[in-house]
């Protein structure tokens, strides 16, 4: 069988690379002439150019989320012929879908730790951006072997995408924050987008939302979630909403509330989110909040000594708020390296800006940013490590969990 892919952003490679590893011949093709794909598969790439003929001739297409929308290609989704129409089998899993803007990827595993443990054989993944394999290594899993249940994580810019390519049997709405307002445009349009989503729908959804709070009415049928009150070894309340989250899906699905309780008192944190280290007498907080609702959460937890911070790329200008709420809480010392880009500069300027008077440190690499959490480490400091660049922030972690403070590290 021969699939085009149409667009080769984030998920549109995981999507070439699933089809490759499970045995497909692929078309691929994006208009971004500079793109490179390395693979150990021969495929056929096409790069400036959609050859019409070559993705009609194909027995599926894959459509970028991103060109979900495009007027060119909506005939693909009207006449059979995407492939989560063609390979379909996922479709008659129970599904349940969880966006939301923070909390999506640890609400998935916690309500994968809770079905599983009770006996349900659970697939889990979805948006590449949070760090599964993506959209269609799903479908084809789920084609290939057999599963209860399947969770999806739904990236809060793929909703139309995934309405269409899941048949979803309950879905999980974490909270609204501001991101990615480079697709949305407006919270308005955002928050228009899940009322969408939801319709027709069983739902879950935040209490504590202003937002969400006030749709109800939307889905046919909706679960308000609060916070756990149970025993939770996680830092931070936004994880006792998720936990709620998890909590309410399993009720849903009639798992007594001891297995519940059970299996969230187990449960550990995700790598690459918040996480709490005691080193000596000092306490670190770290992981990934690049949205001003993920860093005002952890902020109005803890009195931080120091807040160390990884930089937005320099056209995400949504994310740049992080700086002004970390000036805010006006903590000893900001630290500052280059998370997803070197925009230290400029998150320098806005720290200033925005009346910060402290000393900021800029850290030029994940060598320099341990070494300086070592430093404060001795001083028994409280320390939160965040904002973006979620793969540097996870080796930071994986250092600091190994280290030994009187040892020279490097």
């Amino acid at each position: 069988m021969k699939i085009a892919v149409i667009g080769l952003g984030v998920e549109g490679k995981k999507a070439l690379h699933s089809l490759l590893n499970h045995g497909y011949h692929v078309y691929a093709s994006d208009m971004n002439e500079e793109l490179t794909i390395e693979s150990d598969h021969d495929f056929e790439l096409e790069l400036g150019n959609h050859d019409l003929d070559k993705i009609n001739s194909a027995d599926a297409v894959i459509l970028s989320p991103s060109l979900w929308n495009i007027e060119a290609f909506k005939e693909f989704k009207s006449n059979n012929k995407l492939f989560s129409d063609v390979i379909n089998n996922h479709k008659s899993i129970f599904t349940i879908g969880v966006t939301g803007t923070n909390g999506k990827t640890t609400t998935c595993f916690m309500i994968k730790e809770i079905l599983q443990n009770y006996g349900f054989k659970i697939l889990i993944g979805g948006n590449a951006g949070g760090g599964f394999d993506g959209y269609t290594e799903l479908i084809l899993e789920s084609s290939e072997k057999n599963y209860d249940i399947l969770i999806v994580e739904v990236c809060d810019m793929t909703l139309d995408f995934c309405a269409h390519n899941f048949d979803f049997d309950l879905l999980v709405v974490t909270n609204l924050g501001y991101d990615h307002l480079n697709v949305h445009k407006s919270m308005q349009n955002y928050q228009n987008s899940i009322q969408t989503f939801l319709k027709e729908k069983k739902a879950v959804l935040n209490i504590n939302d202003k937002i969400l709070s006030g749709m109800g009415n939307f889905a046919e049928e909706t679960f308000f979630f609060d916070y756990y009150l149970g025993e939770l070894n996680l830092f931070g309340k936004f994880n006792r909403q998720n936990a709620a989250a998890a909590a309410a899906v399993a009720k849903i699905l009639n798992i007594p509330k001891e297995n519940i309780n059970e299996s969230l008192k187990s449960f550990t944190p995700v790598p690459g989110r918040i996480n709490e280290l005691n080193i000596g007498k000092s306490k670190i907080v770290i992981g990934k909040t690049d949205n001003i609702s993920a860093i005002t959460a952890v902020l109005s937890e803890e009195k931080f000594d120091v807040v160390i911070l990884g930089t937005p790329r320099r056209n995400e200008y949504w994310r740049y708020d992080i700086f002004e709420e970390a000036s805010k809480v006006n903590p000893k010392l900001i630290g500052l390296f280059p998370g997803l880009d070197n925009t230290t500069i400029q998150a320098e300027e806005l720290l200033i800006n925005n009346g910060y008077n402290g000393p900021i440190q800029i850290l030029n690499d994940i060598k320099e940013v341990v070494e300086f959490t070592i430093d404060w480490i001795k001083k028994d400091s409280t320390i939160f490590i965040g904002g973006n660049g979620q793969d540097k922030i996870m080796k930071i972690k994986e250092i600091l969990e190994h280290i030994n403070v009187n040892e020279k590290m490097f």
